[in-house]
């Protein structure tokens, strides 16, 4: 048989977690495997719903290499959901693997391939005992920061150090996590609840996460959605001992560098065009990505303070929360700024007139901040926000936290001044410019992420 031969007969099954931006993620890391291995077949697994928005709402463009499926998401016809954020994410969870082995069973038959590997999200753990039994190798990907890896690879000795700590905010909250390398600056309280759970009703979404550490030996290789240049040393060091496979790629759901933007009349929602129009670094990006949105008084207070400060805007507000801005918000603010339901983000930090992006610390906002040298307001949420809040305002001084964590009219009025008014601010602006350098110099063609990609094409190819 011939190395082509053998290479047609490659299938690829990538099996996405459908919440935040987990989907996007691993679809720009199989879309990026496809086109750098155009004779091997890659399956994309996920909900109807994930698919649906990437191919039929955003048309996501895909090489013609891969085949996408669909998955169920455990949620009953009749299901009434109870308010908890968390449901969803169990109910989905309850039904893997054996909707994913339905969606395997289908890609098999249709491209009459077996699979030889597996590239999955971090959190679906039970892909290694899926590739095992089909004899394919497995190679999960970290979405998130390498800390918030570390982490989860610590998370036994975490609870047996801290789990007494629970709710107290005021206390052990505070002790940091100096006995991992690496994650010394973290505390106690940047630890996500699936983490450390603070209350005694845990959820099956955190007893799966629990199991990473013990699981995450048994791959192949380990994706991370990073830079190697952007690790502090012992961190790097420590992961790099147990998993000598750890794989920077860059950052997937931004192209680096970044493109030219396009025309700004092809951009259908008009944030562009508007952009044009404004100043060097003046105008405020507001978003908060798909799953995250503060409490209706603080996107209130936030809109208070975005009045007040006279300074030019886009936010990207999800129409279900539009309720929560003040009386009058839109008519008073409609010639300095833009309110969309979706905005093109990487194109609009991207702008000459960004200046500011106020984010929840999603880990694909911040790289995406980074790669266009744009500084942050944050005002983490859940999960991994606190931890990556921690390493953009502390570790990279590349943005602030808003005082307290929530959004007051005066903590943001504090925090845009300081960004965009103060000598701070613009140390900020050239700390971001150098890490932007940073990444770029990785993904150059003999950069380390170039050449941590090509040992992970080369790795898929010998599966």
């Amino acid at each position: 048989m011939s190395a082509t031969q053998s290479l047609k007969e490659k299938h690829v099954a990538v099996l996405a977690f459908p919440f935040g931006s987990h989907d996007l993620t691993i679809l720009g890391l199989a879309c990026k495997l496809a086109r750098a291995a155009p004779n091997v077949q890659f399956s994309f697994f996920t909900i109807p719903k994930s698919n649906h928005s990437k191919f039929s709402t955003f048309k996501f463009n895909v090489p013609n290499n891969i085949r996408t499926y669909d998955v169920e998401d455990g949620v009953s016809v009749n299901h009434v959901f109870s308010g908890n954020p968390v449901e969803r994410l169990d109910l989905f969870l309850k039904a893997t693997p054996g909707n994913f082995q339905k969606g395997l069973d289908v890609a098999v038959m249709e491209t009459g391939r077996k699979v030889n590997c597996f590239v999955t999200d971090m959190f679906l753990t039970f892909a290694a005992d899926m590739a095992e039994d089909m004899k394919a190798t497995w190679i999960p990907l970290c979405v998130s920061i390498p800390h918030n890896l570390s982490a989860h690879v610590y998370t036994d000795l975490i609870r047996r150090l801290f789990s007494h700590v629970g709710g107290d905010k005021n206390g052990g909250q505070h002790q940091t996590l100096e006995l991992i390398p690496g994650l010394s600056p973290m505390h106690v309280k940047d630890l996500s609840d699936e983490l450390l759970p603070r209350h005694s009703n845990e959820t099956f979404f955190s007893d799966t996460l629990c199991k990473i550490g013990c699981i995450l030996p048994r791959s192949t290789a380990i994706v991370m959605n990073f830079c190697q240049e952007l690790y502090p040393t012992p961190l790097f060091d420590d992961l790099k001992s147990m998993f000598p496979a750890l794989l920077n790629v860059g950052f997937l759901t931004q192209e680096l560098p970044p493109s030219p933007l396009p025309p700004s009349d092809s951009d259908t929602t008009g944030c562009l065009s508007w952009l044009d129009k404004q100043s060097s670094k003046s105008v405020v990006y507001i978003s908060f990505g798909t799953a995250a949105a503060p409490p209706g008084e603080e996107l209130e207070a936030l809109a208070e303070a975005i009045e007040e400060s006279d300074i030019p805007f886009i936010w990207s507000l999800n129409n279900d929360h539009k309720h929560h801005l003040p009386n009058g918000f839109l008519q008073r603010t409609n010639k300095r700024g833009k309110l969309v339901p979706w905005a093109p983000q990487a194109m609009v930090l991207g702008h000459a007139s960004a200046g500011v992006f106020v984010t929840h610390c999603g880990a694909n906002s911040v790289f995406e901040s980074i790669a266009n040298g744009v500084p942050m307001v944050c005002r983490p949420m859940f999960g991994d926000h606190w931890m990556i809040g921690r390493v953009v305002e502390e570790i990279w001084g590349v943005g602030v936290k808003v005082e307290g964590l929530v959004f007051t009219k005066s903590g943001v009025l504090e925090s845009l001044k300081l960004v965009l008014g103060h000598e701070q601010g613009r140390q900020m602006r050239e700390r971001i410019k150098a890490l932007r350098e940073l990444v770029l110099k990785a993904v150059a063609p003999s950069g380390s992420a170039s050449q941590d990609f090509k040992t992970l094409v080369e790795t898929i190819l010998n599966s």
